[in-house]
């Protein structure tokens, strides 16, 4: 009887992960490099926001991020995996396809939940503050679970494209999706009207609640159900996404 992890697969998937530069760079590296250059470094990182300091504002928002990379990348490049005939190995195998599944995801959001512990390790020795210790909990665990949606975008790249250029495309498109999103840098204006119909949007606004409770830098406020309506209409996007991926991969066996 097949269990549902596999404590092996899983264990090679974090050593090969860990040795694998293009993850520590991107997923781990690079959300603490962006918190260190656009929070801690600012002379504005002490300033109030909500009921957080820019610093802390930054760090959640730089902890989505490497969440939803971590989550599109990883889980990309199963999907990838599987593409290229994996599947097939695997039948040869006590293990069932969910269980390679469940691994794998398993293994994305402990990398996500490393890059999330690695940023905020960053914001408390730089000055990160809250007005209440359990906006830090809630923050992470916000990061963790909404960010889930990305492992759906992430499995709808590498079944559609089916190569192991799927998880750079992914992790690079989360980035592009960060600057038009409002995570790196405050928008307002048009360009604020235009990331509100982005994937990270009302992802990271609602990471960021337990700060800010929807008020925008600019002094705007953006209200729960319209966060949540965005989440909701991205991952349903994604679950199309993914179909359509199996399709196009059922296709080209």
């Amino acid at each position: 009887m097949s269990t549902i992890v596999a404590p092996a697969l899983f264990r090679t998937e974090l050593v090969r992960q860990i040795r694998n530069p293009y993850t520590l760079a991107f997923t781990i590296g690079m959300p603490v490099a962006m918190y260190l250059l656009f929070g801690a470094s600012m002379s504005y990182a002490s300033e109030s926001v909500g009921q957080a300091n820019v610093s802390f504002y930054v760090m959640v928002s730089m902890g989505a991020y490497g969440t939803a990379t971590a989550m599109s990348s990883l889980c990309s490049l199963a999907a990838s995996e599987v593409g290229q005939g994996w599947g097939r190995q695997l039948a040869l195998t006590p293990m069932s396809m969910s269980t390679y599944a469940v691994t794998k995801v398993l293994a994305a959001v402990s990398f996500a939940a490393l890059s999330v512990l690695l940023v905020f390790i960053a914001g408390i020795a730089t000055g990160a503050e809250a007005a209440d210790a359990w906006r830090w909990p809630a923050a992470a665990a916000l990061s963790l679970g909404i960010g889930l949606m990305f492992g759906l975008y992430g499995l709808g790249v590498g079944l559609a494209f089916n190569s192991d250029s799927a998880a750079a495309l992914a992790s690079i498109s989360i980035t592009f999706f960060g600057f038009f999103g409002n995570v790196f840098v405050p928008l307002s204006g048009v360009m604020l009207d235009v990331a509100k119909w982005t994937p990270m949007y009302g992802y990271v606004a609602l990471v960021r609640w337990p700060a800010t409770e929807g008020a925008l830098v600019d002094g705007g406020t953006d209200p729960l159900w319209a966060l949540l309506l965005n989440v909701v209409a991205w991952t349903a996007v994604f679950v199309l996404l993914v179909r359509f991926g199996v399709l196009r991969s059922r296709r080209r066996r």
